[in-house]
């Protein structure tokens, strides 16, 4: 049962920590002191919909599969992850890439949401990542650990989105030197690897 949970954690905490739009915005909002709570908020709940959205769709899709087809998808998920561990592997060794926030920060609450509702649900990777990749992991579990496995990700989320919101500050000087990314794509890696080789053994692919 803990198993399941920190898998789900580990993965929602990793898919949702790479560069991008959304967490450079949350970062800006942090650090200019507006709307924060609102802001990780939104972002927290907006990825526990899509998670609980694949996990649930998903769990539908997988009852009309045979084992066999089932196999075949946690082996694809386990290349996937695998892949998406190696780019992270390689920003650790090569990348000078920091975290860019210098855009003017919306000042009313309606184009500040506004904004991060495009940044959140027109970027493509936030569907792959919950609804196709984090529903299809957790068919590897059954009934209670399903479900804690989907709570582990869903805390990942609001555990992430807070502590960045509000932790903005002191991450603020640190998040500007590559050093500090190459580390944490690094970490990424790990923990993509070591979930890719567990979908792998449970689909029979290893």
């Amino acid at each position: 049962m803990i198993s399941a949970f920190l898998t789900g954690f580990l993965l929602g905490f990793s898919l949702i920590m790479a560069i991008g739009a959304q967490n450079a915005f949350v970062l800006r909002q942090g650090i200019s002191q507006n709307y924060v709570f609102i802001v990780a908020l939104f972002c927290a709940i907006s990825d526990a919909f899509l998670i609980v959205i694949g996990i649930s769709g998903i769990a539908f899709f997988f009852n009309s599969l045979t084992s066999q087809v089932s196999n075949a998808l946690f082996g694809i998920s386990a290349i996937w992850l695998t892949i998406y561990g190696l780019n992270r592997l390689i920003n650790a060794f090569k990348s000078t890439l920091t975290i860019e926030y210098k855009s003017t920060t919306p000042k009313s609450l309606l184009k500040t949401l506004s904004v991060l509702s495009l940044l959140t649900f027109l970027n493509p990777h936030v569907y792959l990542d919950t609804v196709i990749l984090i529903g299809t992991i957790s068919q590897q579990f059954i009934s209670i650990n399903k479900t804690l496995f989907g709570l582990g990700a869903c805390l990942a989320s609001f555990v992430f989105f807070f502590g960045l919101a509000y932790g903005a500050r002191l991450l603020d000087p640190i998040m500007k030197k590559p050093l500090a990314w190459r580390i944490l794509d690094g970490l990424i890696a790990l923990i993509m690897f070591s979930i890719a080789f567990n979908l792998a053994v449970k689909g029979n692919w290893i």
